[in-house]
C-alpha cells in the first residue's frame, strides 16, 4: 500500500454514500441539503490542495442553491461541472492558459439538462488544455493528481471530475468524452464511466458544427446505479426519437450474451500484463456465468489510428486558428501548450488527407454496426497499459515523443467516439502499484441498457475496490 493514497472519506454527513443514497437521505429529511453542501465543501477545502482538481469554486452560490432546491432525482447532491461546459456565473477556461473568460451569463444547453436533476454545483473541475490530452497535466502549472497514488496520472480529459469523485469529495460529477475522456479517467481512478450513444443527450453548442460529432456527455460515479439513474433521468428531460428508449436499468439481465473479446490494439503495441490479465479474468468470469465469450479480430481498419489523429489535429487547428470566435474573445494563441500546437501543425501539413480520412472514419460506423449484428457486446481494455506516472504524458514533452506515447496508451477508446456507439469503463482489478485497472465494454448504437446490465452483473460478482479500504491512515485526515 502506497503512502501516496489520499481521500476525504470520513464520519461526516456524506459518509461513503453514493449519489442515489445521498439523495434519498436528503429527500427523507434525515439530512438537509445545506448540511450536505457544507460537508462536501469541507472535504473539497481539505483535499484539493493535494489533488488540484478544482478549476474554480462557487461555494457561496452552492450554499444558496442548497437552501433553495428546485427538485430533481438528485436534489441536493453536490457535484462539479467540467470546465469546458458553460455554467451561469462561472468562468469556462477549458484548462488552458490561453483563455481567461468572464463568468458566463447563462448556462449551455447541455448544462441545463445536467442541472435539471437537482444537483448542487460546487464549482468547475479541471481538464487538460481543451481536453486534447489523456492526462490532466499542464505545461506551466501543477497537474491534477490521482488520489489512489498522487505521483500518478488521473487520466483525462475529465480528470478533475474523476479525482474528486474517487477521493470522496462528491459522489458524482459531470464528464464528457471526445476520445475516451469519460472512460480513461474512470479507468485510472477506479470509477464507472459510461460514454452514451451519439445523440443520447442534448448536443452541446461546441459539438454542433463538427464534421463528425465525437463528443458525448455523461458522468463519472462510484456505483453502476448512480450512472444508470443519471442517464434514465436525463432521458426524461430529452429523449432522442432516433434511439431506443433507455429507461431505468436496475440490475443484471438473465439473458446470456454473445461477447467478442479484443485484447491487443490496432496500434500494434501489445497490451501490458496487468491489463491483459484484467480482460482475461473478466472474460473468464462471464464465460462461467453462461455468456458465450470468444476472441475476435480487431474491429477497425489499420488506418484508423492515423485517420483519428488527423481529425484530432483538425480540432486543434480550428481552435488555434479561430479561438477568439470558437472559444472566447480572451483567447491568446501564444499561450497554447505543445500538444495543441503540435496537433495543429501536424494537421496543417496533412490537411489534404482529410477528405479520405473522413470517408474511412465514417465507414467504420458501418463496420461496427455489422459487428454488433453478430455480437451483443465487445470486451476490450480501456487503455493499453496501466496508469502512468505524472510527467509521462506532460504537454511539455516534445510533440513527436508525446504523440507516440499517447497513441500507444489511449488506443482502445476513440473508435466508439467515431462510430457513435456506447461504451463503458469498469474497474475490475488493481495493478502492482495499487492503482485501478479497468476493462471496456461497447455495444451497438443505442445499446446502453446492455452495457449497464453487464456492469451490474460484474459489480455484483466482484464489487469495486474502494480507495478508503487498506488505507495507511493518511487519507481521511487530509
Amino acid at each position: 500500500m502506497s503512502d501516496k493514497r489520499i481521500h476525504a472519506f470520513c464520519d461526516d454527513l456524506l459518509g461513503d454514500y453514493d449519489a442515489v443514497d445521498l439523495a434519498r437521505l436528503i429527500a427523507s429529511k434525515k439530512v438537509s441539503a445545506p448540511e450536505v453542501a457544507d460537508a462536501a465543501i469541507a472535504r473539497a477545502e481539505r483535499l484539493d490542495p493535494a489533488l488540484n482538481a478544482i478549476a474554480s469554486e462557487r461555494f457561496v452560490q452552492a450554499r444558496l442553491d442548497a437552501a433553495n432546491l428546485a427538485g430533481g432525482v438528485f436534489a441536493g447532491v453536490p457535484t462539479f461541472v467540467k470546465d469546458n461546459t458553460p455554467l451561469a456565473g462561472t468562468t469556462t477556461n477549458h484548462g488552458s492558459a490561453a483563455v481567461h473568460s468572464k463568468p458566463a451569463q447563462k448556462s449551455g444547453v447541455y448544462t441545463k439538462q445536467y442541472m435539471a436533476q437537482g444537483f448542487v454545483c460546487l464549482g468547475k473541475s479541471s481538464l487538460p488544455e481543451f481536453g486534447l490530452n489523456a492526462s490532466t497535466e499542464f505545461a506551466d502549472d501543477e497537474p491534477t493528481h490521482n488520489p489512489w497514488h498522487t505521483e500518478y496520472s488521473c487520466g483525462a480529459s475529465s480528470g478533475g471530475s474523476a479525482a474528486l469523485v474517487a477521493a470522496g469529495v462528491v459522489p458524482i460529477a459531470h464528464a464528457n468524452d471526445g476520445g475516451g475522456s469519460i472512460r480513461i479517467p474512470a479507468a485510472c481512478c477506479g470509477l464507472v464511466g459510461l460514454k452514451p450513444s451519439r445523440g443520447r443527450h442534448i448536443v452541446p453548442e461546441s459539438a454542433q458544427a463538427m464534421p463528425i460529432d465525437i463528443i458525448s456527455e455523461g458522468v463519472v460515479t462510484r456505483s453502476v446505479r448512480d450512472t444508470a439513474t443519471f442517464h434514465a433521468e436525463a432521458e426524461k428531460y430529452y429523449q432522442n426519437p432516433k434511439l431506443p428508449p433507455l429507461g431505468l436499468v436496475e440490475g443484471p439481465n438473465e439473458k446470456r450474451l454473445r461477447i467478442g473479446v479484443v485484447i491487443d490494439s490496432i496500434t500494434g503495441s501489445a497490451t501490458d500484463a496487468d491489463t491483459r490479465a484484467a480482460v482475461e479474468k473478466t472474460a473468464e468470469m462471464l464465460s462461467k456465468s453462461g455468456h458465450a465469450v470468444e476472441a475476435i479480430p480487431i474491429p477497425a481498419s489499420s488506418r484508423f489510428e492515423t485517420d483519428f489523429l488527423l481529425y484530432w489535429g483538425l480540432l486543434a487547428f480550428a481552435l488555434r486558428s479561430g479561438g477568439k470566435r470558437i472559444i472566447d474573445p480572451s483567447f491568446d494563441a501564444s499561450r497554447l501548450d505543445g500538444l495543441t500546437n503540435g496537433l495543429g501543425t501536424s494537421f496543417k501539413r496533412n490537411f489534404f488527407r482529410l477528405p479520405t480520412a473522413l470517408y474511412r472514419l465514417n465507414k467504420s460506423r458501418r463496420e461496427t454496426a455489422d459487428l454488433f449484428k453478430t455480437y451483443d457486446a465487445l470486451l476490450t481494455p480501456v487503455l493499453a497499459h496501466t496508469t502512468p506516472k505524472l510527467g509521462y504524458l506532460s504537454p511539455a514533452i516534445p510533440f513527436e515523443e508525446l504523440i507516440v506515447r499517447l497513441t500507444r496508451y489511449a488506443s482502445f477508446t476513440p473508435l466508439a467516439n467515431i462510430t457513435g456507439d456506447p461504451a463503458i469503463s469498469l474497474p475490475v482489478s488493481q495493478s502492482e502499484e495499487g492503482l485501478p485497472v479497468a476493462v471496456q465494454f461497447s455495444a451497438g448504437r443505442g445499446g446502453e441498457r446492455t452495457l449497464l446490465e453487464l456492469a451490474y452483473e460484474i459489480e455484483s460478482e466482484q464489487p469495486w475496490l474502494r480507495i478508503q479500504d487498506s488505507t495507511n491512515g493518511t487519507g481521511a485526515d487530509l
